[in-house]
């Protein structure tokens, strides 16, 4: 009965590293990753709009230099098209700010 209770308790103590070092990474670096993470995000949608804006109706940079960034962005251009013109009500805006 003690053995098989030591054996546990080994076994749980062996993971502990991690787990501290996940209960470290939350208190101290959750919070800066997802706000880093949301600033990029707000980024990329002003790079985007700024560069192929007239995708959507407005033109705001010559169609030269986009065209000559298309390639590059290609791949991710559908999900920001999708991104930007999804419909939001005013729970979209509140959701974002309690989390």
């Amino acid at each position: 009965m003690i053995k098989e209770l030591f054996l546990t308790l080994e076994a749980k103590l062996k993971g502990s590293p991690q787990v501290v070092r996940e209960i470290i990474y939350g208190l101290l670096f959750h919070e800066i990753v997802l706000t880093t993470k949301k600033e990029r995000g707000h980024l990329d949608n002003l790079f985007m709009l700024v560069i192929f804006g007239d995708l959507i109706g407005l033109p705001l940079l010559p169609p030269y230099y986009s065209l000559r960034l298309l390639p590059h962005i290609v791949p991710s251009l559908e999900t920001w098209k999708r991104r930007i013109l999804r419909e939001r009500d005013l729970t979209d805006f509140v959701a974002h700010d309690l989390s």
